[in-house]
């Protein structure tokens, strides 16, 4: 099961220019099984994303991208997020403890908005994962994050970041075992049970625990 689990949406994500019918169906064109809505500072989507999966019979799972004073953080599994802006060590608290997931998205972006190292820090305070695969960040600095993520044994994903049409899908995370909604998806973060995918000639090359075929074609 191939599921993007990163995406904004442009009725809550001001900077997005896709909506959830166009995403839906970009999904649905390239052999996507399931997408995540991902909105800055806000899941407001929830319970339409959730009656409009029902009427397409396809995936969509809601989680939310919160900016805190350490970088961005992929958090699943909380309903009531934060308000006003926070240090990522008060939010994996509330995290852990709703027994959710905390992803850190984008780590090494040149964009101030990444945790990069500070990744070694969060894993001691309950960092669920890393988004080490972003179709937004240079290859370069997904590597970096992939590294990071591997020496501190954490689980790493594949999202496409997509804030355009053209972006939905070009990285994702496969889930072996299926899922079937948040709680889900957060179980397999949790037990490791998730590998990255990369969109390529019409179809997705699949990457277990070996990437050394996706560095290869990556760097050629």
């Amino acid at each position: 099961m191939i599921i993007d689990t990163h995406i904004h949406e442009s009725k809550y994500s001001l900077d997005s220019e896709i909506s959830l019918k166009d995403i839906v169906y970009r999904a649905k064109k390239i052999g996507l099984d399931g997408v995540c809505i991902t909105d800055h500072e806000s899941n407001e989507i929830f319970d339409e994303a959730h009656e409009f999966a029902k009427k397409e019979n396809f995936l969509i799972l809601v989680g939310a991208e919160i900016l805190t004073y350490e970088g961005d953080i992929l958090v699943f599994g909380v309903r009531d997020i934060p308000k006003e802006k926070i240090h990522a060590k008060e939010l994996l608290k509330i995290v852990n403890e709703k027994n959710g997931v905390a992803i850190s998205a984008h780590p090494y972006r040149n964009n101030n908005r990444g945790m990069g190292d500070y990744i070694s820090t969060a894993f001691d305070f309950g960092l669920s994962a890393v988004e080490a695969f972003n179709g937004s960040t240079e290859f370069s600095q997904n590597l970096r994050a992939y590294s990071l993520a591997s020496r501190l044994k954490l689980p790493s994903i594949g999202s496409s970041d997509a804030h355009v049409i053209e972006n939905v899908g070009k990285y994702a995370t496969v889930f072996p075992d299926g899922i079937r909604d948040e709680k889900d998806l957060i179980d397999a973060i949790k037990k490791d049970k998730v590998y990255p995918a990369i969109y390529d000639n019409g179809g997705y090359i699949h990457y277990s625990k070996s990437y050394d075929m996706l560095i290869r074609k990556c760097i050629v």
